[in-house]
Order: structure tokens, then C-alpha cells, then sequence
């Protein structure tokens, strides 16, 4: 991967273990949130189902991995279908809230949680990878690469999220560059979806193609799904 991308990629692992632990624990419970993380938690919520219904209503027998699980939530549900899932993520605090939010579920035992790298070859191979909202803050041609590293240990689809550039996410991205370096939070990198899908296209991807795409927003949650297909 590129300097850029593992400079970033450290400044969000810093991010969700330290800075925002307690604030994402809360967003993604069902504790009393204010309304602007309230709106950001129901448009989570509706991108997650919008995943999770593009995956077959039965997952027995298969193998999925959660590139950038946060708290488990989309683990869970994938394992309450029949899935196997390694559920990844950067940041050790969130896998520990993962662990004990999921301890209890009946299916736990179909989830192995990880700290690390989602992109590591010692993952294994997967019938689905699914990557919500953890390629957000990257620019299109480390997204493209991240998800042609993925590709050979991939048998099926691949569905991740990108964030769309629309003229509020990239006044907001220039606004949050005027902040201190300190007081920031990893920025969202904008994206179009044409230019990712020119640099999928001319070699950035292997034996993938780009089939549905649906876009949630709410309030000031703006992500766009995508799914990519086998051929």
C-alpha cells in the first residue's frame, strides 16, 4: 500500500482506540444520542440492512469477512444467518466492546474477532467480504487498491462503502481541514463514483465487476454502497 494509506491508516486506528472510543461505544448502542448522532446512528443502521440484503438469506456453510467490524453489529447478524465470520478491526477497544457485547449471543461461537490489518493474507479465504464504512477515509486509488488486494481470497462478492462526492461531503471535508491537527478526526475522503469505477475497471480489480450501488444518507451520514461480483 502506499505512504499515504498507512499514514492514515495509523492516524484512524488512533482515532477510534483512543479519541473516539467511549463516543462510537455509545453511537452504536442504544443509548440516548443527540439528534445529529442519532440520524448518523439510523443512517448506519439503513446501510447495514442494505448489505445485509444483498447477501442470501442463508449463510450456511459460508465464510465471511467483516473488514472493519467496529463493534459487531454486522457480525452478529451475518452468524445469526449461518455465517462463519473473522470480524477485523483496527482499533483493540472496539474489539473488546465486540467481545463483550457479543458474549452472550448464542451464535458467538461462529465469530472470530480480531485486532489487526483487513487487508492481511493470513485472514484466509472468504465466499463474502463486506467492508462498511471502513474504506471512508482513503482516496479512490487506495480504496481500488485495497479491494484488489482482497479480491483472490474472495470467492463471490465483495460489498464495501465509499463516500460519495456530493457538494455537502466535500464542504465538509474542507471545513474539517481547518481545525487544528490535534482536534481533528480522520477526514472522510470524497469520492465519485465514476472515478472509482474507471480505476476498478483499467486493472485496479481482478475477475470483479461492479453491479449494484445504493446510497443512504441521513443527516449528516452520507455513504454509498456497491456491490462487486465474481465473474
Amino acid at each position: 500500500m502506499t505512504a499515504a494509506y498507512l499514514e492514515r491508516r495509523g492516524q484512524i486506528k488512533h482515532y477510534f482506540d483512543r479519541t473516539a472510543a467511549d463516543a462510537w461505544a455509545r453511537l452504536t448502542s442504544d443509548a440516548k444520542v443527540s439528534r445529529i448522532r442519532a440520524n448518523v446512528r439510523a443512517g448506519r443502521e439503513r446501510m447495514r440492512a442494505t448489505l445485509l440484503s444483498w447477501l442470501p438469506a442463508d449463510l450456511h456453510g459460508c465464510r465471511i469477512l467483516d473488514a472493519g467490524c467496529g463493534t459487531g453489529a454486522f457480525a452478529l447478524e451475518a452468524a445469526r444467518r449461518g455465517a462463519r465470520v473473522v470480524a477485523i478491526d483496527l482499533s483493540p477497544t472496539l474489539i473488546g466492546i465486540a467481545r463483550q457485547r457479543l458474549a452472550e449471543e448464542s451464535v458467538a461461537g461462529a465469530i472470530t474477532l480480531l485486532a489487526g490489518d483487513m487487508l492481511s493474507d493470513q485472514l484466509g479465504h472468504f465466499d463474502y467480504v463486506v467492508a462498511m464504512d471502513s474504506l471512508i477515509h482513503y482516496r479512490a486509488a487506495d480504496v481500488a487498491t485495497a479491494l484488489n488486494q482482497l479480491a483472490p481470497r474472495c470467492s463471490t462478492a465483495m460489498l464495501f462503502t465509499f463516500a460519495p462526492k456530493t457538494p455537502l461531503l466535500s464542504a465538509m471535508h474542507g471545513v474539517g481541514k481547518l481545525f487544528p491537527r490535534g482536534d481533528r478526526a480522520p477526514s472522510i475522503v470524497p469520492v465519485g463514483e465514476g472515478q472509482l469505477r474507471i480505476l476498478l475497471a483499467h486493472g485496479h480489480l481482478r475477475g470483479f465487476s461492479p453491479t449494484r450501488t445504493e446510497r443512504v444518507a441521513s443527516g449528516f451520514y452520507t455513504s454509498q454502497a456497491m456491490e462487486l461480483i465474481r465473474q
